[in-house]
């Protein structure tokens, strides 16, 4: 079966997929991976094919309207700066999806990002599209949505509030997703006819549900997977300086900021700095699409490294709560220090804090090196937080994310044959 996986965004969004494409290939199957320009020759040293898709996120992400979207003081102008943000890159980023699915595929696997658009392409084609999803973007009672930034809302509200995220995500995909519809000779949907559709859908989850359970109201086709660890590339070594670094003293903090583009990195590498100096922990600094940079005796900056492999050498991890680094941390059993910048940053990060293995999270807007340092020494040096970490690590290790994926897929009808769009 040819599985055409379709993702966009940030590395965070792609790494995952990674892992369940070399999954799926050593089950047999022939995949193909539809992502940035900017991932492709990433994707390919890992055996998968790469199919690429317009924008570049490290651009959007450091332009205007991306820096506004970071300095966002609310989940609602968090929503509308990005809603705004879409309008320049969704057309183009809807067509590399159809383009990439005109290539041929028997199903198709679609991420949170660009779900809508392979739902659209799924229907005319009469190719199976299935999501698999690293957030859990579906409304529930269980807990609130992912950008509200409080613990929940109650039953009623965290249902009422998911509804109206989601509805109001809709509107990020409405007018790439009509057009579409439109080419492909497919009806106008109704404003809220996503949202009932996708209760028959399938929409495959890539975490745990020891860290999010499954809601009981989700319908039945939703399933919580657990984790799809990202591969890592064949023949990879560590530099010496890094090894050397960890050999020469107590087990470092890692500090990185991910696919966040801060709006002034040298500010931010100084108050890493000067976080950790007050901590008295070693440092390990990821430069990451900020840039970030420091050195000293107790200080090291390093470029991209494999968090299952750096992460269980560290005392902790200060990070910004994505998806993809909340679970390596959780991988390693490393307690974090969450401070989380924007959108679904904030669900992960309170997460983490309630499964006990984190101080609680701290804001971006307005960090001080006073806070993070305290924070910081906290989660270095509390054993209760390190054994809490432990224990989950324990339990993920546990788990096996891509199997329900591979039961899926073959209870799916196979002609034998990728279908083809023209």
């Amino acid at each position: 079966m040819q599985v055409l996986i379709v993702t966009a965004g940030s590395w965070g969004d792609v790494a995952p997929y990674t892992g369940l494409g070399v999954r799926l290939r050593a089950a047999g199957h022939e995949v193909a991976l539809a992502t940035h320009e900017r991932f492709g020759e990433t994707v390919q040293a890992f055996g998968l094919e790469f199919r690429p898709l317009p924008v570049d996120p490290r651009q959007e992400l450091a332009s205007a309207a991306g820096q506004g979207l970071a300095r966002a003081t609310s989940p609602a102008v968090a929503m509308a700066r990005l809603t705004r943000m879409a309008r320049t890159f969704m057309p183009r980023l809807a067509a590399g999806v159809a383009d990439a699915v005109r290539q041929g595929a028997d199903v198709l696997l679609a991420s949170a990002t660009t779900d809508p658009v392979c739902a659209a392409l799924g229907e005319a084609l009469h190719v199976p599209a299935l999501g698999v999803h690293l957030q859990p973007v579906r409304p529930t009672a269980a807990f609130p949505p992912l950008v509200t930034r409080v613990r929940s809302l109650g039953p009623y509200g965290n249902r009422l509030a998911g509804t109206a995220l989601w509805l109001g995500t809709e509107r990020l995909f409405a007018p790439a997703v009509a057009q579409l519809r439109r080419e492909l000779g497919l009806p106008r949907q109704r404003f809220a006819e996503p949202l009932s559709r996708s209760r028959s859908r399938t929409v495959l989850h890539g975490f745990s549900p020891r860290i999010v359970p499954r809601p009981d109201d989700w319908p039945p086709g939703h399933q919580v997977c657990g984790y799809w660890w990202p591969a890592t590339a064949p023949g990879w070594q560590p530099d010496p300086r890094l090894t050397d670094f960890l050999a020469a003293g107590p087990a470092p903090v890692f500090a990185g900021f991910g696919s966040f583009v801060a709006a002034d990195a040298d500010h931010l590498s100084t108050l890493l700095t000067t976080a950790l100096r007050r901590a008295r922990v070693r440092g390990i600094i990821q430069s990451g699409w900020s840039g970030l940079h420091a050195e000293n005796d107790d200080l090291i900056t390093v470029q991209e490294v494999p968090h299952a492999w750096l992460f269980p050498q560290t005392a902790a991890v200060v990070h910004h709560a994505g998806a993809g680094t909340t679970a390596a941390g959780l991988r390693a059993g490393t307690p974090a220090v969450a401070v989380p910048v924007q959108l679904d940053q904030h669900f992960w990060a309170q997460r983490l804090h309630g499964l006990g293995v984190c101080p609680p999270p701290l804001r971006y807007q307005g960090l001080t090196a006073s806070q993070l340092g305290g924070a910081i020494a906290q989660a270095a040096r509390d054993p209760v937080l390190r054994a809490r970490s432990r224990r989950i690590a324990a339990a993920l290790a546990g788990e096996d994310g891509v199997r329900p994926v591979l039961d899926v897929l073959d209870r799916l009808p196979f002609s034998g044959a990728a279908r083809r769009v023209r």
